[in-house]
């Protein structure tokens, strides 16, 4: 019993610790997806400060760095140093600390781009075209292990950190939920996003799209749906719909919706 015990407090005290993080323990402490929401919404005011301005459109490039890498090295660099700190607990300190790592990882630049369109003549001199583009550019895991200096130990932690068999303790860190709900608690933990460039991006467009089912497809993939062949990635009513009816779980519009499902307009 006594080994157990040490060994569970040598967990709780190394990098690992952050999947111990998931209640509020001491008075003070947030949970992290408390943290992680604060951050975004300073991300997003970041970004619609940029807008500010007489622009006939603006265009959103890029996305902020996925939050699992964020964490993981947040764990590394607090937990890992030879004078760190736990991240088992989220006290005022720590979310300082994991906001300076995802700024770390996160910039942001914006340039406008000028247009001039001629015209057919003295009645129709031409107009001059205004974009504002902003593009957010992240930084990876393993640059950050670079630009952090880790030593070998970090790096080993990080990469295990990372493994795809960690998939339910993240979700159990990040959306408080492990359960057939997972999907909903990830789209929850989105509300406060504004203009969906996340999901566009991930997806692969380069420009903004109507991002619906991106953002479908974007949930799906944070709980290995996708992989799974649950849910495909689709941005498209049409492509979806089919995918579900061909497999036999289409439901018509008679039926009682419950969480998780997924409807189509």
């Amino acid at each position: 019993a006594l080994c157990i015990v040490i060994l569970v407090a040598a967990i709780v005290s190394s990098p690992f610790g952050i999947f111990f993080s998931d209640e509020e323990k001491a008075p003070g402490a947030v949970a992290p997806y408390a943290a992680i929401s604060q951050i975004n919404t300073e991300y997003f005011d970041r970004v619609e400060a940029l807008k500010a301005g007489s622009y006939d459109s603006i265009e959103l490039h890029g996305a902020p760095p996925n939050w699992r890498e964020v964490l993981a090295v947040f764990a590394c660099k607090t937990a890992g140093a030879d004078d760190g700190v736990d991240v088992a607990t989220f006290d005022p300190d720590r979310v300082e600390r994991l906001r300076a790592v995802f700024w770390d990882m996160t910039t942001i630049t914006s340039y406008v781009e000028t247009i001039h369109h001629p015209g057919s003549g003295e009645d129709d001199p031409g107009w001059t075209e205004y974009i504002l583009h902003i593009t957010t550019t992240p930084k990876t895991a393993e640059e950050m292990a670079d630009e952090y200096n880790f030593t070998e130990d970090q790096r080993t932690a990080l990469h295990e950190l990372l493994a795809g068999d960690n998939g339910p303790f993240w979700a159990k860190v990040l959306y408080r939920s492990a359960s057939d709900t997972e999907i909903v608690a990830v789209a929850f933990s989105q509300i406060g996003n504004v203009g969906g460039a996340p999901y566009w991006s991930w997806y692969g467009f380069a420009g903004r799209e109507e991002w619906c089912a991106c953002f479908v497809s974007w949930c799906a993939n944070e709980c290995g749906y996708i992989d799974a062949g649950i849910i495909p990635k689709f941005a498209g009513c049409i492509t979806g719909s089919d995918w579900f009816k061909a497999r036999g779980q289409w439901a018509e519009n008679t039926a009682e919706p419950s969480p998780g499902m997924i409807i189509f307009f």
